[in-house]
């Protein structure tokens, strides 16, 4: 069986949902265009972040940069790298799964 049909769809599928579904696991987990929401998981990290480095959030931080795509978007570089995490896990589970078909 030739898994190639199977893993570019896969590689498809897994690029668009990820990208598509990014920004909005960052809005539910609560870093919002408007901030950090407050009592939200992303509230517990900064708070942890802060109390780790002095009372302060380091640039480039995980929470920086969660904070940043959030409020701004992906921007191109980081759409092609989810793109690019989403569509290879796309198509190694579509592979896996053609398989067991």
């Amino acid at each position: 069986m030739d898994l190639l049909p199977f893993s570019f769809i896969g590689a498809v599928i897994g690029g668009a949902a990820t990208v598509a579904a990014a920004p909005l696991v960052l809005g539910a987990v609560g870093f919002t265009a408007a901030g950090i929401a407050a009592s939200s998981y992303a509230a517990g990290m900064m708070s942890a972040a802060a109390g780790a480095n002095g009372g302060a959030i380091a640039a480039g931080s995980t929470v920086a940069v969660l904070q940043s795509v959030g409020a701004a978007g992906l921007g191109a570089t980081l759409t092609t790298a989810t793109a690019g995490v989403g569509a290879s896990v796309g198509a190694g589970i579509a592979a896996v799964a053609a398989v067991f078909i």
